[in-house]
């Protein structure tokens, strides 16, 4: 098993964020993460960060392309975005970037809040296998894992990121 550390990794990963945003002019973008890890995540980078408006959360459970096969979790928490994302500049975060179907989900469900300026997308973790011609903005770390090799995201207090080996 290999540990990774997550501090020093959302560090990097603020600043990416911080250069990005002052080199395209964006002055105040909105920060939305995606239930569970990805909140975990980007509510930490959302304090690093200064953001001045609310952190928003999404479930894309009722989202998933495979929503009829698995069914839905029995405890599916409501998404919280405060207000419309009509022309904002989105940040959305997610813990592990992997078939590209959740990010997929995700902005289909930011769009039903309105029509966002940008979006950029942003991964703790990053690995092989995407099915959807999806990437991240700003990755924590890359992985190439086999198929049995996994990687966990522990939290929130402490975050801790294990891989198998």
């Amino acid at each position: 098993m290999t540990n990774y550390n997550v501090e020093t990794m959302l560090e990097d990963m603020a600043k990416q964020l911080q250069t990005r945003f002052e080199s395209q002019g964006i002055k105040d973008p909105m920060m939305i993460g995606i239930h569970t890890g990805g909140a975990w995540i980007a509510s930490r980078l959302y304090d690093m960060l200064g953001i001045k408006k609310p952190l928003g959360t999404l479930n894309i459970s009722f989202y998933r392309d495979d929503f009829t096969r698995i069914g839905v979790h029995p405890q599916v928490a409501p998404s919280k975005i405060s207000g419309s994302t009509e022309n904002q500049h989105i940040i959305l975060v997610d813990d592990v970037l992997y078939t590209g179907r959740t990010i997929r989900a995700a902005i289909n469900e930011i769009f039903d809040y309105g029509r966002p300026a940008s979006i950029t997308l942003v991964a703790l973790v990053e690995r092989d296998g995407r099915e959807l011609p999806i990437q991240a903005d700003v990755v924590g770390v890359h992985m190439d894992l086999t198929n049995d090799q996994q990687v966990k995201l522990t939290g929130p207090e402490p975050l801790a990121l294990t891989k198998t080996d």
